[in-house]
């Protein structure tokens, strides 16, 4: 996997919004001015506020946006502004031509999946973290979301370690970090931006799903061989879950681990990455070891 050049001071980041509409703009002024805390230049792109009903642009200007980003030699990170819904959209006119010739951060979360995945196959690392419409939430709940970026973007993370959850299955494995939002993975399936978790590790995380939802998203990866070859699995946020009405009767974890195989790959739950306020940033493509102990569970970035 290629990785993208750490950033220095004087760089610069791109604000994009390939998805959904900004309803806070104020939240991308206040992003811009964290980034340049650290050192760096910003540049917002030219149709982040358009609004068009859903997106935050048409998929034309969204577009536009992006390839703008990615062609710019001194563009050094694009950031992207929210999630929501429309990268999908736009993935399949995207030219990732210059790009792949010198490669750059690409940063962002839940609907950011589809581009996760589709330059993961491209061979070129990036950043699962948080984005600029995340700025609003308060000091205390964001702290970790951005120091951790920061140290993402500057090639300073290392490891993690954490409390372990009594649903953990023990043991170590390591491979290469792939995956993302549930159902932005199994909406890939079928398709070029879908990955092959062979000999990998898993991530996942999701937001505001029914419970039968999360179990029907889990069948069609299993479908899929999603969790045959990989070597383990972290389970991220699986926020705001819906009431079922009658009752599920299985906790989230139990509807996870009934979906794997009985190879005995170690599992995390309650890594803090996804929706919640607390997400911590990843580095996908990256080979990590994940090592899994009654009492505490590591992370570690090798490259």
């Amino acid at each position: 996997m290629k990785i993208p050049d750490y950033l220095q001071k004087g760089d610069t980041v791109a604000i994009v919004a390939p998805a959904g509409i900004i309803k806070k703009e104020a939240n991308i002024y206040k992003a811009a001015e964290l980034v340049k805390s650290w050192g760096l230049h910003v540049v917002i792109g030219e149709h982040v506020f358009d609004k068009n009903n859903h997106f935050s642009a048409t998929d034309k200007n969204r577009l536009a946006d992006i390839q703008q980003a990615l062609d710019t030699p001194n563009i050094k990170a694009i950031w992207c502004a929210r999630g929501g819904y429309g990268t999908g959209r736009i993935i399949d006119q995207i030219d990732f031509t210059t790009f792949q010739k010198k490669p750059k951060w690409i940063i962002g979360y839940s609907d950011i999946t589809v581009l996760h995945s589709h330059i993961h196959n491209l061979n070129i690392e990036t950043i699962h973290g948080m984005m600029p419409v995340n700025i609003g939430l308060p000091e205390e709940q964001r702290q970790q979301s951005v120091l951790t970026l920061k140290k993402a973007l500057f090639g300073e993370l290392s490891q993690y370690t954490l409390s372990s959850s009594s649903y953990n299955k023990l043991g170590s494995a390591t491979g290469n970090l792939v995956g993302g939002n549930l159902t932005l993975l199994e909406n890939l399936l079928g398709t070029s931006s879908s990955i092959d978790t062979t000999d990998k590790i898993l991530f996942i995380e999701e937001i505001g799903e029914y419970k039968y939802h999360i179990d029907r998203l889990l069948q069609a990866l299993k479908r899929n061989g999603y969790f045959d070859h990989c070597n383990g699995i972290i389970i991220g946020g699986m926020s705001h879950i819906k009431r079922n009405n009658p009752l599920y009767g299985l906790t989230i974890e139990e509807i996870i681990l009934d979906v794997l195989p009985d190879n005995k790959i170690p599992v995390i739950f309650d890594f803090p990455a996804g929706h919640d306020p607390e997400n911590r940033a990843l580095y996908l493509g990256r080979n990590i070891e994940m090592v899994v102990s009654k009492d505490s569970s590591t992370v570690r970035f090798l490259n």
